[in-house]
């Protein structure tokens, strides 16, 4: 008989020569699907985890807003805007930033109070983020991306993203909510 240690050393060096074969993929594996700024992980005004996704909508305005700022009353043209397209499938969002002259300086409930007291806003608010810099979040370094343009350059700056989430038009701050410039580019997302 031929030496047994000798032959399971062998038979060992054999199974360290041999390459790993990967089981295949069970078939019911689908791809994962690519997120998008939909998907994001937020959190709304009221502290709660949420995403864009989540609210619904064929399309999404996103709005960095502030409470002391010489567009602040633009908060009554998005409400208008919201109220004219949420049936329709259009979410205007708003995100409370202090990236612009510290014109958003209060706590979210504060925001808020001022929001629907002064404003009678409606639509879906968020805890307040960063919009440009280093500490730029990641939905708006995303949209910034998306949209093109570079760093957002004030308060009231609008992002319109389309309902998959692959599509997003910047609007500059000075563009009022009701605009015909922005109220046909949601009419256009919305598939009107």
């Amino acid at each position: 008989m031929k030496n047994p240690t000798k032959t399971l050393f062998a038979l060992f060096a054999l199974l360290l020569s041999t390459p790993a074969v990967a089981a295949p993929a069970p078939a019911s594996a689908k791809p994962a699907a690519e997120s998008t700024v939909l998907d994001l992980p937020l959190t709304d005004i009221d502290g709660k985890p949420t995403t864009l996704r989540a609210l619904g909508g064929k399309a999404v305005l996103v709005v960095n807003v502030a409470s002391r700022c010489g567009f602040t009353p633009q908060y009554k043209g998005l409400e208008a805007l919201w109220q004219k397209y949420k049936g329709q499938g259009l979410v205007v969002a708003g995100f409370p930033a202090n990236d612009f002259g510290a014109q958003e300086p209060g706590t979210e409930a504060e925001i808020k109070t001022f929001c629907s007291t002064k404003y009678a806003v409606s639509f879906p608010m968020f805890a307040k983020v960063k919009v440009k810099g280093a500490e730029k979040v990641e939905l708006y370094k995303r949209l910034t991306e998306a949209a093109g343009g570079g760093e957002i350059g004030w308060n009231f700056t609008k992002m319109l993203v389309s309902a998959d989430g692959a599509k997003v038009q910047r609007f500059d701050s000075p563009i009022d909510p009701m605009s015909a410039e922005l109220t046909g580019a949601v009419e256009a997302a919305l598939g009107k």
